[in-house]
């Protein structure tokens, strides 16, 4: 490690050993991470050249955005990174919650019935559901809301049957990352089997899943063990940290088409929707972005073992196997939370000046704080750090956009903090 430039940077000796010995111990595991990065970049690099990218396909379309072949190329290059039959990529959508938003709206009528199997989702999809009051949710139109909460971190695959064979269930969606839960994020292979036990019982109800930070942490995703929709924002994983905006939905052809029909208009759908310049962004991001998550998982494994060697409760262990690019931190101890996030924000190449503090954020039922230098606003696939100030006062802490500058992040975050 270069010592004395961290020195320089103000990080103690103190810290510097903690980093030099938890290093040592996770070069296992970064070797892991490498291989997974390796399939994915193939599978990615397969998708651009069978669909023939080229330079036309950096072009911008303003107005209606008619006959735009990047959109067009974009999303049947998404489609194959996914395994879907089609997807909707668009600058249009302002974020994940949007991305959900327009789905779950696209494929509920009145009547209709959704139900969570993660338990309750994350807290910006409360007034969306309903849980929170809001004219606009899906409840005041009449669609209703059950959840079925996991049981030891698993799905509760006996009464999710039951509610099946109990009554007509339109959509069940699905949360893989733990949002602001203290909970493990769902892996591929429990995806799996819930959607098996699903089928034994409904062959027709629709399976959506919030694949949201879980894009290529693993070699499989949703749509290649059953799922019939999945959702993500473009500013985390997918996005590589190049794209400035956006979200995606991959799936079934036919509800594709529905929510896009939602995104833009009926009759619409997919042949509308400028790209204003954003094509390349979005496509130059998806293609660094096995590179980028596999910077995150290893950031992410550094703070798991450093803060682990401190006496914290952390989550997943840094040997654990895992979903998403989350790494959860329970201090118990409301300033230390506030402390860890703000060092965050001080190794930050963005105003790293700025002190956060707790907040009233919309969506939110209580306060945050979120911790985010980042060159795209919200950007939580470079580093960042937030969490509700409630009790046990857990930070969720994500992104990195390569290993070193993730390291420098956690460190800062650890000096200031201790």
């Amino acid at each position: 490690m270069n010592e004395q430039a961290y020195k320089e940077y103000g990080i103690s000796e103190d810290v510097i050993e903690l980093a030099n010995k938890s290093e040592k111990e996770i070069e296992p595991i970064f070797k892991n991470i490498d291989d997974i990065c390796e399939y994915n970049t193939i599978k990615v690099l397969k998708a651009f050249q069978d669909n023939n990218i080229s330079d036309m396909h950096f072009g911008s379309t303003t107005g209606y955005g008619y006959g735009d072949v990047g959109r067009l190329a974009t999303e049947k290059v998404f489609a194959q990174v996914l395994n879907a039959e089609d997807s909707l990529v668009r600058g249009q959508f302002i974020s994940g919650t949007h991305a959900l938003t327009v789905t779950l709206f696209a494929l509920l009528r009145p009547g209709d019935t959704l139900l969570s199997i993660t338990g309750k989702p994350y807290d910006t999809l409360d007034e969306v559901i309903g849980i929170v009051d809001n004219p606009s949710s899906l409840k005041s139109f009449n669609v209703n809301y059950e959840q079925i909460d996991l049981v030891n971190d698993d799905f509760d695959y006996e009464k999710i049957q039951k509610r099946l064979e109990k009554g007509k269930v339109k959509v069940i969606e699905l949360q893989r990352s733990k949002g602001y839960s203290i909970r493990k994020s769902i892996g591929i292979e429990q995806v799996q089997k819930v959607i098996d036990s699903i089928r034994q019982v409904d062959k027709d109800v629709i399976i959506m899943i919030d694949n949201c930070y879980c894009e290529f942490v693993g070699k499989k995703e949703p749509l290649e063990v059953g799922a019939d929709i999945i959702v993500g924002s473009l500013i985390k994983n997918l996005g590589g940290g190049i794209s400035p905006n956006g979200a995606y939905v991959a799936g079934r052809k036919d509800l594709i088409n529905l929510v896009a029909e939602r995104l833009t208009a009926p009759g619409e759908g997919k042949e509308v929707g400028p790209t204003l310049g954003i094509t390349k962004s979005i496509l130059q991001g998806l293609f660094m972005a096995p590179s980028v998550v596999a910077s995150s998982l290893k950031t992410a494994v550094f703070a798991s073992r450093c803060l682990e060697k401190l006496g914290l409760e952390v989550s997943p262990k840094f040997d654990e196997e895992r979903a998403d690019i989350v790494q959860t931190i329970n201090f118990n101890d409301e300033k230390k939370l506030v402390k860890y996030c703000q060092g965050i924000q001080m190794g930050s190449p963005v105003d790293s000046s700025s002190i956060p503090e707790p907040w009233d954020m919309p969506g939110y039922t209580d306060k945050v704080i979120m911790a985010a230098g980042a060159f795209t606003q919200g950007s939580s696939i470079e580093l960042s750090c937030d969490g509700p100030i409630r009790p046990p006062y857990t930070a969720f802490m994500q992104g990195g956009l390569t290993y070193h500058y993730g390291k420098i992040g956690v460190m800062k975050a650890i000096q200031n903090m201790l």
